[in-house]
């Protein structure tokens, strides 16, 4: 698996940073470690930092989506920061940006999602 994944917990946000490639090789296990992390902990909220996320391809897009429309549901909001040009034009064409916003920076994100240090 060429895929790391950091989770931290921030407040009621659930900050996850990404290195590697999240494809179709990757995306189950990320599936089930995202949606564990979201109900056992007290997640309201989801930053995903894709500075060093080198590669993503549909099932990446799925993964994302599918943590977004759980996050939804209970409430929350989903944002991404961080995110290098390739990643960003896959996220822009599949039409990500148009139902999360996008952040520079992880602070950034936590700001625009009102959860201050």
């Amino acid at each position: 698996m060429n895929l790391q994944m950091e989770m931290e917990h921030h407040r009621q946000v659930l900050i996850v940073r990404f290195s590697g490639e999240l494809d179709h090789h990757t995306a189950d296990h990320v599936r089930m470690k995202l949606d564990e992390a979201i109900h056992t902990r007290q997640t309201e909220h989801i930053v995903l930092s894709l500075k060093d996320l080198q590669f993503m391809d549909s099932s990446g897009i799925g993964v994302i989506l599918g943590r977004y429309k759980l996050i939804k549901s209970k409430g929350g909001k989903m944002a991404v920061c961080d995110v290098n040009p390739p990643v960003f034009r896959l996220l822009e064409m599949s039409g990500m940006f148009k139902i999360m916003n996008i952040y520079e920076s992880e602070s950034d994100a936590l700001s625009g999602l009102e959860v201050v240090s």
